[in-house]
């Protein structure tokens, strides 16, 4: 596979707006190559939340599919030491065995 790079994440707190990341760039290269599939890679946190939300909707009448990276507890972690959060996570994205 390929990766793009997109030069960061939306953050109104410290002024970075969609318009200043390479998301135009992006459409460019998914609408003039055979993608298949993208797949959002960002951090777990309220910007990469927000960025992976607004690009998923810009991208949607592309047809193509969308996905994120998983998320939950990581390998060899203690479920006694996991946040709130992360126990949620690792609930909705479980995986059938």
């Amino acid at each position: 596979g390929l990766y793009f790079i997109l030069g960061g994440v939306i953050n109104t707190i410290e002024g970075i707006k969609p318009e200043q990341l390479n998301i135009k760039a992006l459409q460019h290269h998914l609408k003039v190559n055979n993608i298949d599939e993208i797949i959002l890679a960002f951090n777990p946190n309220l910007e990469g939340e927000t960025t992976t939300m607004y690009i998923a909707k810009l991208l949607k009448p592309l047809n193509i599919k969308i996905t994120r990276l998983a998320k939950g507890l990581p390998m060899g972690a203690d479920l006694e030491y996991a946040d709130e959060i992360t126990l949620i996570n690792a609930l909705k994205y479980r995986n059938k065995i």
